[in-house]
């Protein structure tokens, strides 16, 4: 009997720690999660979610800010990722913005986080839209900061010096910026790149090294070769967005969505 009410308190302790192992969501669950939208899952297969957070070094300890996180199809992963033993913060539109498409994905956003507490209920919202608010996490506190097809859109609003800057300000010495794009050809030019939602890697790194960043690596986990980038209404042709309508679907479809690059920097 002494000997059973010895081992008693270590057996407790090791039911209670599997339990909370079975409780932490690693990445390939998270992704498989029930709370994500079979729709958004069938984006897996362009969007390489497992690959490219692999690739960027994301673990679930660790401190993480998604930059312009729109309707949260990343969001969904990270989320439930990071919960239990990390932090993520999500730095979208601000409060105040005047323009109503801002208001209403914000709006969206956060009805999406409320919806669902047992996900979401530890994301913690700040504002990213410059040159107002850039304090996207506080500062040298983030591991990992994190952004999907969002550079078109800092370079039409002029924002994208002040987005990256806002990154570097949020990460730690030796924290990871991970960028995913939508790759131009390598001669397009910067009003092409703008107009196009096609970025060229030289001008997303020029952006980076600015900021402060070197590159690490670039990793071709998000190509897509069978983009031919010249499309009528530019990336917006492709799926999802499919502008055409009905005209040459099936074209496009079977391109599937754009080609992107995966680009990995570091903070000195």
């Amino acid at each position: 009997m002494k000997l059973i009410l010895y081992k008693l308190p270590a057996l407790l302790l090791l039911l209670i720690c599997s339990a909370q192992a079975q409780s932490e969501m690693n990445l390939s669950q998270a992704i498989e999660g029930t709370h994500r939208s079979a729709e958004n899952k069938a984006r897996d297969r362009y969007r390489n979610p497992e690959e490219t957070l692999r690739f960027f070094d994301v673990q679930n300890t660790m401190t993480v800010v998604e930059l312009s996180p729109g309707a949260g199809w990343y969001t969904e992963i990270l989320a439930p990722y990071l919960k239990d033993k990390g932090m993520l913060y999500a730095a979208h539109f601000s409060e105040t913005a005047k323009i109503p498409y801002f208001i209403k994905s914000l709006t969206d956003f956060k009805s999406k986080l409320a919806a669902n507490p047992e996900i979401y209920g530890a994301v913690e919202l700040t504002a990213l839209q410059p040159p107002e608010f850039t304090n996207i996490a506080p500062e040298g506190s983030c591991d990992r900061a994190l952004t999907f097809r969002n550079v078109h859109n800092w370079m039409k609003d002029g924002q994208a010096e002040a987005v990256f800057a806002a990154a570097y300000k949020a990460l730690k010495p030796g924290g990871i910026f991970g960028v995913v794009e939508h790759r131009s050809l390598p001669d397009a030019t910067l009003d092409r790149q703008i107009t196009s939602g096609y970025v060229s890697e030289n001008q997303v790194i020029t952006y980076a090294e600015k900021a402060g960043f070197k590159l690490l690596e670039k990793a071709e986990i998000n190509a897509n070769p069978k983009d031919t980038k010249d499309h009528p209404m530019g990336v917006w042709t492709l799926p999802p967005a499919l502008k055409l309508g009905q005209q040459n679907r099936a074209h496009y479809l079977d391109i599937g969505e754009s080609d992107r690059m995966t680009l990995k920097f570091i903070k000195p």
